[in-house]
């Protein structure tokens, strides 16, 4: 592990790694002056696994009735005008698992979405490329309709929701983070986690949805977000309902993934759970992000395997 925060301190966009086994924060660390670890940081797209994890309350407190449950009766006041008929086939759970089949609002739409007047109804009126339920087509806009559906179907907004059903029972600061014109919050990106919050939402899954005796996650929840739906045509690696699915030296990685870098990884069987922040202000950087996952395979887990 020695080895492994010095390598961690000559990566120059690294801000902070925590490395927790059983719960227990083995290494806390900050780099390149990163803020304080008790401060929020913009956790990026690692937003649409937090909004995954409200879906799944709202399922198991009846908010909501399921991942099959259609999505065109939930945002009726915003469908386009003349819907395509696959509009009404599309699903909570596409949006969850990236396969809406709409067009992309991330890459290069991206900037023409948010400038939009109504983001919902932008998205809702893109065309479909693909038909629901098939190929990984990565969109925040899908988890912006998440967070729409979870706004309507509870008449709470999701900033108020994610603070009684996520902050109070795990014991972190939930801050507010920016909205849509019509006060949507942002379903997706943008959210401001510290990465304590962010290594308690780690735990929260680590241990099937309970945290101090308490279940916060329905039931087998986590086990159908971390169920591989769908493959990212970037990546390569498997996607489930807002978690990536993977491998380190054999072992079950399961893991959030920000912009630029902020990353919440969960190893089941090695009892681990590893955050690591970063500067997001550049330019994309993919061989950065490798450099997370080679920290995580090469240091962390040969030290999780030896430690045993």
């Amino acid at each position: 592990m020695a080895r492994t925060v010095a390598a961690a301190e000559r990566l120059p966009r690294l801000r902070s790694l925590l490395v927790l086994r059983d719960g227990e924060a083995l290494v806390e660390r900050r780099f390149h002056g990163g803020p304080p670890l008790d401060r929020p940081v913009n956790v990026k797209s690692a937003s649409k696994s937090v909004i995954s994890a409200l879906v799944g309350i709202a399922i198991g407190r009846g908010v909501l009735t399921g991942p099959d449950q259609r999505v065109a009766p939930l945002l009726r006041a915003d469908l386009p005008p003349d819907p395509d008929p696959r509009l009404a086939r599309l699903t909570v759970g596409h949006l969850l698992s990236m396969q809406a089949g709409l067009e992309r609002t991330s890459g290069e739409n991206y900037g023409r979405w948010v400038s939009s007047p109504n983001w919902v109804r932008f998205a809702l009126a893109r065309p479909f490329t693909a038909d629901p339920g098939g190929p990984m087509l990565y969109s925040t806009g899908n988890t912006h309709l998440l967070s729409a559906i979870l706004t309507r179907a509870a008449g709470r907004s999701t900033l108020a929701l994610a603070r009684e059903w996520l902050g109070e029972p795990l014991g972190i600061a939930i801050s507010a983070w920016p909205a849509d014109p019509q006060g949507i919050y942002f379903g997706g990106n943008e959210m401001r986690l510290s990465p304590r919050a962010l290594a308690r939402f780690g735990e929260l899954y680590r241990l099937d949805g309970v945290v101090d005796g308490r279940r916060v996650l329905p039931a087998g929840w986590v086990a159908e977000s971390w169920r591989p739906r769908t493959v990212s045509p970037w990546s390569g690696q498997e996607y489930g309902y807002g978690w990536f699915v993977a491998e380190a030296r054999g072992h079950p990685v399961r893991f959030a993934w920000g912009y630029g870098g902020q990353m919440v990884y969960v190893l089941p069987d090695l009892r681990l759970t590893v955050v690591m922040t970063s500067a997001s202000d550049g330019p994309r950087d993919g061989d950065h992000v490798a450099a997370l996952h080679r920290l995580l395979a090469d240091g962390i887990v040969p030290a999780a395997e030896r430690g045993a």
